[in-house]
């Protein structure tokens, strides 16, 4: 018997602490909440956005593999405000039952006809409700780490106080008669509404539908109208209706602008705090004279 007891203790040695090491699988629907859950999450969780980097959240399909990963997930964060339709059909094809997290709860919609606007996170001020709510949802899902994940978010809160300071200073640089731009798709209101730049978008809020000649027409119209001085790509759209509006307007192409993806991370805006900082990087830079 006495030598069974030291032969049991090396066994829990063993297994203890892998299980204590266990960490939560958190499954979101593209790269820009995955940042903010791994901000909270640190290394007790494991993020997996379904959508990756440098890619189109709105014309994304459901693959058997993302069902699968769907399935073994514990938690899934998604957007909300229309952005994920295809959500129900992947939850069904995965059998998941683990809790699904509305980011955007508690975020008043901007409207578009009848439609919600769903790029809530282009505000800082609405970046800091989507952490609020995925702090909770991960402190309910692993209350054994709530605390750390309590600490992780008081400081990336501190982060966008301090980032959404940097913004209106930048903004301030700006004069006001040139605070006014072309984007290649409707993913700036919220932007617009915190900071003060006007964005007019050929493409609607979603990258699914295209704009028409007459819609075309009646943009170059605007510009040349309001002598706007700047046009901006996007990272994962096609830059030749852009660059035919800059063209037949004589607007300056000012860049390329993140609007629904972060890069990878070997990119230039691998977190969201790296995009906001670099798209009012190439605001500034093509609109203070």
């Amino acid at each position: 018997m006495k030598r069974l007891l030291p032969a049991l203790g090396l066994l829990l040695s063993l297994v203890v602490p892998a299980s204590a090491d266990t960490k939560l699988s958190v499954i979101t629907s593209f790269s820009i909440p995955a940042d903010f859950v791994r901000q909270v999450g640190g290394d007790k969780v494991t993020v997996t956005s379904l959508v990756g980097p440098d890619s189109d959240v709105h014309v994304y399909t459901p693959t058997p593999h993302d069902a699968k990963e769907v399935g073994a997930a514990k938690l899934l964060v998604v957007n909300g405000l229309g952005l994920e339709g295809w959500l129900p059909r992947l939850q069904q094809a995965s059998g998941s039952k683990a809790p699904i997290i509305v980011a955007t709860a508690g975020i008043a919609p901007r409207k578009r006809g009848a439609d919600a606007d769903p790029h809530a996170w282009q505000s800082v001020g609405n970046a800091k409700v989507y952490v609020k709510n995925i702090r909770d949802a991960l402190m309910a899902a692993d209350p054994a780490d709530a605390e750390t994940f309590k600490a992780n978010a008081e400081r990336y809160l501190g982060e966008l106080d301090a980032l959404d300071r940097e913004v209106r200073t930048e903004i301030d640089k700006i004069p006001a008669e040139r605070r006014k731009v072309i984007s290649t798709h409707d993913a700036f209101g919220y932007f617009a509404d915190a900071y003060g730049i006007a964005f007019i978008a050929p493409l609607g809020v979603s990258t699914e539908t295209e704009p028409s000649a007459r819609d075309v027409a009646e943009i170059i119209r605007q510009v040349k109208k309001a002598g706007i001085p700047a046009v901006f790509l996007e990272n994962f759209n096609d830059d030749r209706l852009v660059g035919r509006i800059a063209a037949e307007t004589g607007a300056k192409i000012g860049g390329t602008l993140y609007s629904d993806a972060l890069s990878a991370e070997n990119g230039p805006v691998p977190t969201y705090i790296a995009m906001v900082r670099h798209n009012i990087r190439a605001l500034t830079s093509a609109l203070v004279r």
